[in-house]
């Protein structure tokens, strides 16, 4: 028995011209997960992806590594066989033996793909499903509402039986729409904004900005944690630590108290910006989610994003933060985001901020500042932290 991991893609098929590009992008992600797991086969037909193991692979880790794969919409462990009836009938009676014992109604869904098999996908299912219900007598047939579907499938190369397929990770293949900067804190929403972008086929750039002795070396090794818990969606990633304490004291030592928070994220949107231009990246990702805090309004936004050329792209905008907390439980940072240790957003916060503030009055409120040699200095310090399964090379 030939057992197999069959993956159907998503919205890569409706790239036209496009498309075999970013299906080279999807098997090339593929491959690099399942390399640390052993040697596996992997190749596409028909618009499916077929991943076949040696004889010592894993098929069981594989499955689970693939379910965290951007680009994959649903995954299926199946067997194959001859595209010949009877040897269907045979496969699905033994590879499906366990779940028709345990299911009390089932029902045969067929797909050929191959036009040239002598049967329709109707009869086909019915032969199969007569065998099945001869076979397995206690288990009854509801083409209706089925405890268990029995999925069929003629391609090119075989037949392929399995039953339901396990949703994948949706989305598109990391990598295949460019390169982001992505600005990562230590809380809640911009491990899940790094996410969300990452599905949409980017390659995000975690940058976190530190401010040492202010927030303490376990603030920065949260950070990197939530990193390392992005990294089975996302990939290998290289986080930019970025040195903010000089910039931190010269705001409050030199600027209006009330436009403190608007004046650091300017200089973080300039400091992100210069690290993407270095990079090849084509835009600055935000966890940020309009009226949440005081520096999310739209006018405080428009003042902070006004140093930038490159565009923002912000996942989160129209989010409650109660679908923010769900998701970020799905992906696995919150339990990590909620730890008690600071980061730099809450050093030096003003009482009362400015949160509708016009950039004109933001420029003046940062007058006082060597603004270009402060953004030198920062780039310059840079500390660059390898994440992913091979950090340590």
């Amino acid at each position: 028995m030939n057992d197999i991991i069959l993956i159907k893609v998503g919205e890569i098929i409706l790239k036209g011209l496009n498309r075999r590009r970013f299906e080279q992008k999807l098997l090339g992600n593929i491959r690099w997960r399942l390399s640390r797991i052993g040697k596996f086969r992997v190749y596409i037909l028909q618009s499916a992806i077929y991943v076949e193991g040696d004889a010592d692979a894993d098929m069981d880790a594989a499955f689970e590594e693939l379910q965290k794969v951007f680009g994959i919409v649903a995954i299926s462990r199946a067997a194959a066989c001859e595209k010949d009836k009877d040897a269907i009938a045979a496969l699905a009676k033994s590879y499906l033996r366990e779940d028709m014992l345990r299911a009390k109604s089932f029902k045969v869904e067929s797909k050929r793909s191959d036009k040239a098999f002598p049967m329709t996908s109707v009869e086909l299912s019915q032969y199969v499903g007569g065998e099945l219900s001869e076979a397995f007598p206690d288990c009854a047939v509801d083409v209706h509402e089925p405890e268990l579907v029995v999925h069929i499938e003629i391609r090119d190369l075989a037949a392929y039986v399995h039953a339901a397929p396990v949703p994948g990770a949706g989305g598109m293949p990391v990598g295949s729409n460019g390169v982001a900067v992505s600005l990562l804190s230590g809380g809640i929403d911009s491990p899940v904004s790094t996410w969300m972008i990452a599905r949409r086929g980017v390659r995000p750039i975690p940058v976190h900005f530190f401010s040492f002795p202010y927030t303490s070396q376990q603030a920065k090794e949260k950070v990197v944690e939530l990193a390392e818990l992005l990294t089975p969606w996302c990939g290998r990633m290289r986080m930019e630590v970025v040195p903010f304490t000089h910039i931190q004291e010269e705001i409050r030592d030199k600027c209006p108290e009330e436009y403190f928070t608007l004046i650091m994220r300017r200089f973080m949107m300039r400091i992100a910006e210069r690290i993407a231009l270095d990079n090849g990246a084509k835009a600055i990702v935000t966890g940020e989610n309009l009226g949440q805090v005081a520096s999310q309004t739209m006018e405080a936004m428009a003042s902070t994003q006004a140093v930038l050329s490159l565009p923002v792209l912000q996942p989160l905008i129209g989010m409650d933060k109660s679908e923010i907390v769900a998701m970020a439980r799905r992906i696995g940072t919150f339990d990590t985001s909620i730890l008690p240790y600071e980061d730099c957003c809450t050093v030096f916060t003003p009482r009362h901020p400015r949160t509708h503030p016009t950039v004109a009055e933001v420029e003046e409120a940062e007058a006082a500042l060597d603004v270009q040699a402060l953004v030198d200095e920062a780039i310059r310090g840079l500390e660059r932290v390898p994440v992913g399964y091979d950090s340590e090379a």
